[in-house]
């Protein structure tokens, strides 16, 4: 098994544990005890984090990614590493002054005047903080080709310590507070240890000299801090908007809703890890047919999994509703259905983003990203007071749509590369077939019974098309080798 499709699956199995245990804590823990305003008031608070994080990273992160590949010798390779070190520091000497001055000005701004967030200040710049410098050092293992320890820290700790404090809190061990203050505590704790396994795989040796290609090193990390930033704009700005225009419940029900769609993108988000520094190093070399090679592999191997998580997810939406049986949660079925949607054609293009970013190319990205910002705020100021988090649902659409577009066009037009071929139209074909025909099987059975069997039937019928038609020899391997495993 290559090194991309092993630690894929590690990455995936890691991802698919920390979906797990983020969906016990958003569609039981948090609706049963603390309630959907409180939930509402978590999510607001740590999206407002995340868009103060790129404002301290600066997009160093990806610097290291890029860079790291074409410096010459280790001493620039040393070099480069302190640097995405220390710049965050000097960020944070002159941002968090400036935070703390025009502290009532950025918090009315961040929450709307809401009196639930604008109570805890420190919550928002504390983990924007610690989120910053963990990305940094997430970056430094993955351009060692170590993303495994890593990726268990970005997805499965958060999750699983948010779900040790909802425990303390539905035992009535904690309060509101301490809930806030171990929350804070629990990221540094996340903070430390990546940093100790970050030097056990690599210390550098320390460099009083920048990087030769510094200037181009900062240029680089502005557009990017700027691309960043207008992403995370994009990610958290409905979620502040349903908060501000409507009710703290309907952030909870957004909320559950968005991270049930977001299961559709987990194997992007896990070959992700990988695939960036090998983009990298493929873009440093000038190597367009490897490039071609890790975009249309990326691209079809994507769109088999994740398109049969998107028929998993969306044909037992309604089962899994009634087995949550919440109240005003099952109104959010629509957002399901199309934000997996747009998740799904997002990770249909592969690795196509990690090329955009890593070439010379990366300024489109900030041109793109500032154009769908705009674009997202419009589009949910009119559609969320019309039609609610529908409404909000159907703006993340049109914008993923329309920077996805710009994106394949621009890969098209530079590179004379794109990431579909006949099979992706196979695949998509075998999905609206199958959708159309288990849509209509109702439902007869107790939902705990008709999730399992319609899965059964999924899976038996996408398999069929699936090794027919020969889509991947990648997930062909992998099925082989977890079988001679297993057996």
């Amino acid at each position: 098994m290559g090194i991309i499709a092993k630690q894929s699956l590690y990455n995936m199995i890691s991802i698919g544990v920390a979906f797990l245990i983020g969906a016990l804590n958003m569609l039981f823990l948090y609706p049963t005890y603390p309630g959907k305003e409180f939930q509402g008031l978590v999510v607001a608070l740590l999206a407002n984090s995340n868009l103060i994080q790129p404002f301290i990273s600066f997009g160093v992160q990806h610097t290291l990614i890029k860079f790291f590949s074409s410096s010459k010798d280790k001493e620039e390779q040393d070099r480069l590493l302190w640097f995405v070190l220390l710049f965050p520091l000097l960020i944070l000497i002159i941002l968090i002054p400036l935070y703390f001055y025009f502290n009532f000005e950025i918090l009315n701004f961040l929450s709307n005047d809401n009196e639930g967030v604008a109570r805890f200040p420190f919550l928002i710049i504390a983990i924007a903080v610690s989120t910053a410098y963990f990305e940094v050092f997430y970056s430094w293992l993955r351009v060692n080709l170590k993303s495994v320890f890593g990726n268990f820290l970005k997805e499965v700790y958060p999750r699983f310590l948010t779900f040790t404090l909802l425990i303390c809190f539905a035992f009535q061990w904690i309060d509101l507070n301490t809930f806030i203050n171990y929350l804070i505590g629990g990221y540094y704790l996340r903070l430390l240890i990546i940093m100790g396994y970050s030097f056990s795989v690599y210390i550098p040796k320390f460099q009083w000299k920048l990087p030769s290609s510094w200037r181009e090193m900062l240029r680089y990390s502005g557009l990017i801090f700027l691309s960043g930033a207008a992403a995370s704009f994009i990610l958290d700005i409905d979620k502040s908007m349903i908060f501000s225009l409507t009710t703290d419940a309907n952030v909870a029900f957004y909320a559950v809703a968005l991270y049930i769609a977001a299961v559709v993108e987990a194997p992007g988000r896990a070959m992700f890890q990988i695939t960036s520094p090998l983009v990298a190093q493929a873009l440093n070399a000038n190597d367009v047919e490897r490039l071609e090679r890790l975009l249309k592999k990326s691209s079809i191997n994507l769109m088999i999994v994740s398109g049969f998580l998107f028929l998993l997810i969306n044909l037992n939406l309604k089962d899994f509703y009634q087995i949550i049986n919440q109240e005003g949660y099952a109104s959010a079925i629509g957002v399901v259905i199309l934000v997996s949607l747009g998740k799904l054609f997002s990770v249909s293009m592969g690795c196509l983003n990690n090329i955009i970013s890593n070439s010379k190319y990366y300024s489109y990205v900030f041109w793109f990203s500032i154009s769908s910002a705009i674009m997202a705020v419009i589009l949910n100021y009119i559609f969320i007071q019309s039609h609610g988090i529908i409404g909000a649902a159907f703006a993340t659409v049109l914008v993923i749509l329309f920077i996805n577009l710009c994106k394949i066009l621009l890969i098209q037009f530079l590179f004379k590369i794109h990431p579909y071929s006949t099979k992706t139209l196979g695949v998509v074909l075998s999905m609206g077939l199958i959708y159309a025909v288990i849509d209509q099987i109702p439902t007869v059975v107790n939902p705990w019974l008709s999730i399992p069997l319609r899965s059964v039937l999924i899976l038996g019928l996408f398999s069929i098309p699936l090794f027919t038609f020969r889509w991947s020899s990648d997930i062909e391997s992998l099925i082989q080798d977890f079988r001679k495993r297993l057996f």
